[in-house]
């Protein structure tokens, strides 16, 4: 209780802040992309990680201006850093969606706000749920994704592999991107189960013109896997930890 009461008084007070995470492309080794992390600069504890504190917002609501904050502040740095990127091109920034957020009625229309107010172009920002929300309510599901997509923006399926989902609703579902559990990146390549699971759910999301992403790595070996399995982009402690927004920015440019 006293958690949430002070979660409450922090979205007002500005304790909230963001953590980029480079996605790297296996291919060049450059960063394609940013994925922004939620973070809660606690006045007595510290850095509060998002796992202490995300369920709670979530539970109580405070989730959905979380949400709309973070995608808002996202979108802005993108902007920012992405006019002073090497090739001029534009950064991408993937952004979560909490189940509560992805069922709420005014999610596109708050997506397009924040492109608008920030001046990012839509191809620029990833939406990113998670395998387990994507399957709550298919159809809605379904919905849901074609309003995002209508606007320009790129879709991403969290934790692929841990959600139980039907092959038959990837196939359906306007996916850009999957993003492979890190449950099946620790263990490679000796596990050759997992390695078997991982180089399949490559072949897959291939056939369905699906780019895929790996999460975890933390090894020279799990990359060299990974790339050889035709996996497009990865992301890990060993292409890059998630940092503040100054210190990705002079990272990036």
């Amino acid at each position: 209780l006293q958690l949430g009461s002070q979660l409450r008084r922090a979205v007002g007070k500005g304790e909230l802040c963001l953590y980029y995470q480079p996605i790297v492309e296996l291919r060049t080794g450059r960063v394609a992309a940013y994925e922004a992390l939620a973070r809660w600069q606690h006045p007595e504890r510290g850095l509060v990680l998002p796992g202490e504190f995300i369920q709670l917002a979530e539970e109580s609501g405070i989730i959905l201006k979380i949400g709309e904050w973070t995608l808002r502040e996202a979108c802005r740095w993108s902007t920012f850093i992405g006019a002073g990127s090497h090739d001029g091109g534009g950064l991408q920034i993937a952004v979560n969606l909490s189940a509560r957020q992805f069922n709420d009625p005014q999610l596109p229309r708050m997506v397009a706000r924040a492109l608008k107010e920030t001046g990012l172009p839509p191809q620029l920002l990833e939406l990113e749920i998670t395998e387990s929300t994507a399957m709550q309510q298919t159809d809605l599901t379904l919905g849901t994704l074609k309003r995002l997509k209508a606007l320009g923006v790129s879709i991403a399926i969290d934790d692929f592999g841990t959600g139980y989902s039907s092959l038959s609703y990837l196939r359906r579902f306007p996916v850009d991107k999957v993003k492979i559990d890190r449950s099946f990146v620790a263990e490679l390549p000796s596990d050759r189960d997992q390695g078997a699971i991982v180089s399949a759910i490559v072949a897959l999301a291939h056939a369905l013109q699906i780019r895929v992403v790996a999460e975890g790595v933390e090894t020279e070996r799990q990359r060299d896997f990974l790339k050889s399995c035709g996996c497009d982009f990865i992301q890990g402690h060993l292409v890059g930890h998630p940092a503040d927004a100054d210190s990705a920015a002079e990272d990036y440019v």
